[in-house]
């Protein structure tokens, strides 16, 4: 292991390098203005790792809490659920043609509404297929539950609900297909079921998924929301549950927004992934609570092309693989910001993951502000995921920066680059690990450089090589990060979740509620450009 050192004692104040070095320069003509007079040492330091962070590394949209578009048309519910469950003999009153002809038959820019009325509160679904610019809305008290009937979901016949060496072999609940602008909103639940019996089956779709791994093989199972080629797409105050398998996948999609959304399934239901964009852009993840049992959200880029400015902010993680990248990064992932983020309880926390057979470049990622609880795997960087793999698509991770981040609970950490011509390219500026002994900081070809926030721990290891930045910030406390999984995440200044409303609005339908707040929270920020967007029925 080589360490380099930067500032010593004796040198000059001015000669300090500033906390935004690793992310904030606008350009690195700036950049070079600044590091003139620096030590060469630090010169040295930066030259491995600020020129590539960049300033951008974040959705490039200007993005506000969604608002909930005109409905188009109200639909009421015809089936109750009690505990969450539907009786058996209302397993065949399908509700899919009624709420599909409503999408066909609204025009781009308004709503379907599924809606509670006295003790009817369910809906019963096959596959729905989302058309440009419709947004389905799911209203508080309501439920639309996914048919357990793996025929309704086949892409060819009887494939769905078995386990074969291909998978892939049913459709989703909800998917979109090049159509721009629809969304997926309320505060009703959409939930997948994928821990119950399967009609005509004695497992239920978890039990396929645990199935298809003791096999080796692939679980046929529905996801609840895919989305591909379907730019502007967003999901806004929903409640996604107990899916089969992912929750949201996206893909080849330009703007996507995920805001306030809730995701809930348990930490043994196999694959069950939170929110995955893949090879998509403009991508922002905010105020999200995610209880998984895979990747609370996974950044993909596989073949069909890179992944590029993302953000994930002010979020909560809870069971799950945690703040992953990959495996799938052949097609490129960078520009990455993820920001006040807490992971609580998961198996791993920050993971960037690939192998030889997926591998690409990832660039430009930066973690800041991020807080974890009891993690078994709290950083983790592997380019071995899958270790039998062989190929030639070699994974590369550079430009990738942590910045306050507080590790509470013990745990692993592993950073390993792919060998000595791919090494690992990380910055760590403010981090500290609490209760993880030197012996579980497991470190390989890796190029790192530290500060000046401090770093609580010792890098080692085969082909490591180190740079030390002097500065005494401290690690911001986590205190008050961490919140029970459901409880309000956010609050604005009045004490109030992000984006809700009033006791005595909460039983409108969400359409024609609108939330005036001037420090940016609701919906609008007068109360006239409010009254001026309320629909013909009227509102609050």
């Amino acid at each position: 292991m080589k360490v380099r050192l930067g500032r010593s004692p004796e040198q000059p104040e001015s000669l300090r390098l500033p906390n935004q070095v690793f992310g904030d320069f606008e350009g690195q003509a700036a950049s070079a203005a600044r590091l003139r007079f620096l030590p060469r040492t630090l010169v040295m330091a930066v030259s491995l790792t600020a020129f590539c962070l960049r300033a951008n590394a974040q959705d490039t949209r200007q993005v506000s809490e969604p608002r909930i578009p005109a409905v188009c048309r109200s639909l009421d519910a015809q089936l109750t659920a009690k505990n969450e469950t539907l009786e058996d003999h209302d397993e065949a009153r399908l509700d899919t043609e009624r709420i599909q002809q409503a999408i066909d038959g609204c025009q781009p820019g308004t709503a379907v509404e599924l809606r509670a009325g006295g003790e009817h509160n369910a809906f019963l679904s096959a596959p729905l297929e989302l058309r440009q610019g419709i947004t389905l809305l799911v209203d508080r008290g309501a439920t639309l539950f996914a048919s357990r009937n793996p025929r309704d979901y086949d892409i060819s016949p009887g494939k769905c609900g078995t386990v074969d060496h291909n998978g892939r072999g049913c459709h989703p609940l909800i998917r979109l297909s090049g159509a721009h602008d629809a969304g997926v909103m309320g505060e009703g639940v959409i939930d997948g079921r994928g821990g119950q019996k399967l009609i005509g089956q004695k497992v239920s779709w978890w039990d396929l998924a645990q199935q298809a791994k003791v096999e080796n093989a692939s679980q046929n199972v529905p996801r609840i929301i895919v989305a591909d080629q379907a730019d502007g797409f967003t999901l806004y105050r929903i409640s996604l549950r107990n899916s089969p398998n992912f929750h949201v996948l996206v893909s080849r999609t330009n703007g996507f927004t995920a805001w306030g959304v809730t995701i809930d399934s348990p930490k043994r239901a196999r694959n069950t992934d939170g929110i995955d964009p893949s090879s998509s852009t403009n991508v922002s993840i905010l105020h999200c609570q995610i209880h998984a049992g895979d990747d609370n959200v996974a950044i993909k880029a596989g073949s069909a092309g890179p992944a590029t400015h993302i953000t994930v902010a002010d979020s909560h993680f809870y069971t799950g693989h945690g703040m992953s990248i990959g495996s799938e990064t052949q097609g490129g992932v960078s520009d990455v910001e993820v920001r006040d983020l807490t992971i609580d309880g998961a198996d791993n926390g920050i993971r960037i993951k690939s192998n030889p057979q997926r591998g690409g470049l990832v660039n430009n990622v930066s973690y800041r502000d991020v807080c974890m609880r009891d993690v078994r795997n709290p950083i983790v960087m592997e380019t071995t995921y899958d270790p039998t793999t062989t190929g030639s698509l070699v994974p590369r991770f550079e430009a990738v920066l942590l910045q306050n981040v507080r590790v509470l609970g013990g745990g692993k950490v592993s950073l390993e680059g792919f060998d000595t011509a791919h090494p690992l390219r990380m910055v760590f500026d403010g981090v500290e690990l609490q209760g993880i002994p030197a012996d579980q900081v497991q470190v390989a070809h890796a190029r790192i450089s530290t500060g000046p926030g401090q770093v609580n721990f010792i890098f080692s290891g085969d082909d490591v090589e180190v740079i030390r930045l002097a500065g005494d910030h401290k690690v911001p406390s986590c205190d008050g990060h961490f919140v029970p999984f459901g409880a309000a995440a956010h609050q604005t200044a009045g004490g109030r979740p992000v984006g809700s409303t009033s006791s005595a609005a909460a039983a409108l339908p969400a359409s024609q509620v609108l939330v005036v707040a001037a420090d940016g929270s609701g919906n609008f920020g007068s109360v006239q450009s409010a009254v001026d967007a309320l629909p013909e029925g009227g509102g609050t």
